[in-house]
């Protein structure tokens, strides 16, 4: 059977015959292009999210979404009509790879050349050296893309393991410059349909950032075995400086005996490191739909919008007490990412043991990764 997008009165009485084969169904109505079944729910929760994760499955089938919410001491389950999202076709994914391989090599290559001299004519006609690309893709794109893409295909994989449908990573190639050499403005996934509890929405939004974290710490300590110190006294004026996070502390210090008056100047593999702790760390940010905001939503339910507000607090003062400007970030996330995040499609689910301890684990990351002043 294939209902219409508008429920007439053969679609009503099969929806609702659909939704108390989980369900006793004791009111029903019209709400727009949807329909509202007001429900008796079992008291015990974990039954309540069974039930209604076999309505969902069903229901999806149909290209029908239904949603649990509680108005006024009732529960009601609330249906309405998803057509198929079409995803892009799979050779835009992998041209965006690609291309975003050579903007890294080439960022890479600048990484070698710039000790050399601070001639921007020169970077960019020594970038194309054949030995400084070579180096510039195995020490800075290979492990920074490894980084980006499989902080990104830890949402897809765990995605698919909860049944929602997602997109390949798309990553953002940005170009080669003597300012920014990083390549890429990252990476990310396209959800094709809502979240459907609290626990595939946390796990969906730690996944990444946990998957990302593994490889960032193995590439930084590489990194770091290959940087070496430099007096700050030779160091040219001007020159950008990169702040440090505690992770970079702490291997610091067990792999270098710094000197007073020196520095580490990092290698870029430490480098690639470095950016994707800092990826990770802005990524758990608890704000909006950043995943940090994805675990904020489903520890904190409704509460979630005043760990964004939180946030953005805490961003201002950074950049008014000088230690980094986060005002783009800021601009980010009050006017494009936003501080809101929807609930899930069952909010009613409680989040397990395992899941409270993945949240911990996750502020434990945010804390060693966040660096408050990225560049000076």
């Amino acid at each position: 059977m294939s209902w219409q997008s508008y429920p007439d009165e053969n679609n009503i009485d099969e929806m609702k015959r659909t939704v108390e084969r989980y369900f006793r169904v004791y009111e029903t109505a019209q709400e727009g292009a949807g329909m509202a079944f007001f429900v008796e729910v079992p008291p015990d929760e974990e039954m309540l999210a069974q039930k209604f994760e076999f309505l969902r499955k069903e229901l999806k089938q149909r290209n029908f979404i239904p949603f649990l919410r509680e108005k006024n001491g009732e529960y009601l389950i609330f249906i309405t009509y998803r057509p198929p999202v079409k995803g892009k076709p799979r050779w835009v994914n992998l041209a965006l790879l690609v291309t975003t391989v050579v903007t890294t090599t080439l960022s890479g290559a600048i990484l070698f050349v710039e000790g050399e001299t601070a001639s921007a004519g020169y970077l960019f006609t020594h970038m194309f050296d054949g030995e400084n690309l070579l180096r510039g893709f195995v020490f800075f794109s290979l492990p920074l893309m490894a980084i980006l893409g499989i902080h990104e295909l830890g949402h897809y994989v765990v995605s698919k393991r909860h049944g929602v449908a997602a997109s390949l990573p798309f990553f953002i190639p940005l170009p080669p410059n003597p300012f920014l050499p990083l390549g890429t403005m990252g990476a990310l996934i396209s959800m094709r349909e809502p979240i459907p509890d609290r626990r595939s929405l946390l796990d969906i939004g730690i996944a990444g950032p946990i998957a990302g974290f593994l490889v960032a710490i193995p590439v930084l300590i590489v990194g770091l075995s290959m940087s070496s110190t430099v007096s700050l006294q030779d160091i040219p004026e001007g020159t950008v400086m990169l702040g440090d996070n505690l992770l970079i502390i702490l291997f610091s210090h067990v792999m270098f005996s710094v000197p007073a008056g020196y520095t580490i100047s990092l290698h870029p593999t430490a480098f690639a490191g470095w950016v994707g702790l800092l990826v990770t760390a802005i990524n758990l940010l608890p704000a909006g739909q950043l995943d940090g905001g994805h675990v904020a939503r489903a520890v904190l339910k409704e509460k979630h919008r005043y760990a964004s507000l939180a946030t953005i607090v805490f961003l201002a003062l950074l950049t008014f007490l000088g230690f980094g400007n986060w005002l783009f970030l800021l601009l980010l996330l009050v006017f494009l990412i936003g501080t809101q995040h929807p609930p899930p499609l069952n909010e009613y689910m409680p989040l397990d043991t395992r899941r409270k301890l993945l949240a911990v684990v996750a502020l434990i990351i945010f804390i060693q990764s966040f660096t408050p002043s990225p560049v000076s």
